[in-house]
């Protein structure tokens, strides 16, 4: 029996069941819902564009400064998974691996 209604992703959305396979109820739990972002007052408006961008940026930059084991680099590293459709972060993962990534980091 069909309603008729279609559902539809974004573009790079992947379904929750597929992105968190392999893992137990519990930890699915945790990983969606335990964090939220803080107030970022450099980015007041409802767009988060450039709040995730600029948390990518910062991850990336604080992995390279001061190395992946470095707990604080966490914090962007949440902020951006939790900001950024899984699209974009793939699409500028490869550009950093290509050297064509649009800021200097």
């Amino acid at each position: 029996m069909s309603s008729g209604v279609e559902i539809t992703r974004p573009e790079g959305a992947i379904p929750l069941a597929q992105k968190y396979s392999g893992l137990s109820e519990e930890e699915v739990k945790k990983r969606i819902i335990a964090y939220n972002p803080p107030a970022d007052s450099r980015f007041p408006n409802q767009n988060q564009t450039k709040n995730c961008f600029q948390n990518y940026v910062d991850f990336q930059r604080c992995v390279r400064l001061r190395g992946e084991d470095y707990k604080p680099c966490q914090f962007f590293e949440r902020n951006y998974k939790f900001l950024c459709p899984t699209g974009w972060i793939e699409k500028w993962d490869e550009q950093l691996e290509n050297n064509t990534f649009p800021v200097k980091l």
